[in-house]
């Protein structure tokens, strides 16, 4: 089970720190469960791994198996929550080195040309499936991006073929995508009404693609669902940690500490911490509020942001991401002329070396006035993902409660759309 220390950030703060705010994270868990608190249009996805029935992991598999047997490569239109799930589990899962089979290309998460014109350009040559992920059809970015990829699968494969392996994630009822799915009669899955797209991950979202990855997306809602337990309103504060985590880093930004760093000391969490970091910060930074949500992947980063960390301004606190135990083993081998003066390692595996690093950065980091929190996942897999994700977004709703902002809108979002359908003309800006 993921387990979460922090004994490393409470002697940074006052006696009665954390106490002061437990029975408000409680009080909290259980709103969310009652749909009792702000947001609560938008609370679908607080029992959303034990409503996920077994029949509805089958069809999505079903499709995805589909989408495998029809594609070499399958790209998925989304931006911000509607990718950034995914594609952080897909990510960690995957080989570093070895492209899967279909391959899984992201698109309409920019607008860069030469980007949409280099995928455009590799997919000539692929027999190619689309997953349209979008609520109203409508967003900029994802919809320019289906428009070329709709098009050219059409021209490639001919519109019967391609109804086939093009797959709609949208509203039940309304808006352009659904409208379009309706039309063409493409394979579609309902994102519920009330999730939001950076709590999607578990919903069709994230699971369609990440099936269509080849990873087993029953194990991944099955630790979704014991997270979803293990964190309950009825378990108490001192076992629940993800109440824990939210009145932690709550308690540590009252007391001046305004920038979280998500740290991991394993590449394949990279995206993991993209989708923690939209998570947070588009859920508590609104009404002049919020902690900075910031990542550093170790040790890579500690040859560029370390000597920040360590010695710049003390406005910081850091949450190191750990996986205890790697699904390779690797050992340093002897070499006779010593050149690099590494063979006191000799022998060693290279996750004990990667283990002593992290003890020896998060000592030097509490030496420099860094308060350090520690969550450990016992295996990079589908079960421990699941853990974590669920463990991340029911800690943000706690914490956003705390915070005493509305944890699930995003009105911040609208201004720069608005002013760049105004600059590109759109009728009625």
């Amino acid at each position: 089970m993921l387990t979460l220390d922090i004994s490393k950030a409470t002697q940074f703060l006052p006696q009665g720190a954390v106490q002061k705010y437990a029975d408000s994270a409680i009080k909290a868990a259980k709103a969310l469960e009652d749909g009792t608190c702000a947001g609560n249009d938008f609370l679908g996805w607080v029992k959303l791994p034990t409503d996920t029935t077994d029949q509805f992991i089958a069809s999505v598999n079903e499709c995805a198996q589909t989408l495998r047997q029809l594609c070499d490569t399958i790209v998925m239109a989304g931006i911000g929550g509607s990718y950034l799930g995914a594609k952080a589990v897909i990510e960690a899962l995957s080989n570093s080195f070895q492209p899967l089979t279909p391959q899984i290309l992201f698109a309409g998460n920019n607008i860069g040309e030469d980007y949409l014109y280099e995928l455009c350009e590799l997919l000539k040559t692929r027999r190619f499936g689309v997953i349209n992920i979008s609520k109203s059809g409508t967003t900029t970015e994802t919809a320019l991006a289906f428009r070329l990829l709709k098009k050219q699968c059409e021209q490639q494969r001919g519109k019967e073929e391609a109804r086939k392996v093009i797959v709609a994630i949208t509203d039940a009822h309304k808006g352009a995508a659904r409208t379009t799915a309706d039309k063409e009669g493409y394979t579609s899955f309902v994102i519920p009404d009330n999730v939001g797209g950076r709590f999607s991950v578990l919903t069709p979202v994230g699971l369609l693609p990440i099936a269509c990855a080849g990873f087993d997306i029953a194990a991944l809602v099955q630790g979704a669902r014991d997270m979803e337990q293990a964190t309950a309103s009825t378990v108490p504060f001192e076992k629940n940690i993800s109440a824990i985590y939210a009145v932690i880093r709550n308690a540590i930004y009252q007391n001046g500490k305004k920038i979280e760093i998500l740290a991991n000391y394993q590449p394949k969490l990279h995206f993991v911490a993209e989708w923690w970091k939209q998570l947070y910060g588009e859920s508590e930074g609104k009404d002049g509020k919020g902690i900075f949500p910031a990542s550093v992947d170790l040790t890579t980063d500690l040859h560029s942001m370390g000597q920040w960390i360590q010695d710049g301004e003390r406005t910081i606190f850091e949450t190191v991401l750990s996986v205890e135990q790697p699904e390779h083993e690797l050992t340093v081998p002897t070499d006779d002329e010593n050149l690099d003066g590494l063979n006191y390692l000799a022998g060693k595996r290279v996750d004990e070396v990667n283990k002593m690093a992290e003890l020896g950065t998060q000592m030097a980091h509490i030496d420099g006035g860094v308060p350090n929190l520690r969550i450990v996942m016992p295996r990079l897999d589908a079960y421990n993902l699941g853990q974590l994700i669920y463990f991340f977004e029911k800690g943000c709703g706690i914490s956003g409660l705390l915070l005493d902002v509305n944890p699930f809108d995003q009105p911040g979002v609208e201004a720069y759309k608005r002013n760049m359908f105004k600059l590109l003309g759109k009728p009625g800006y």
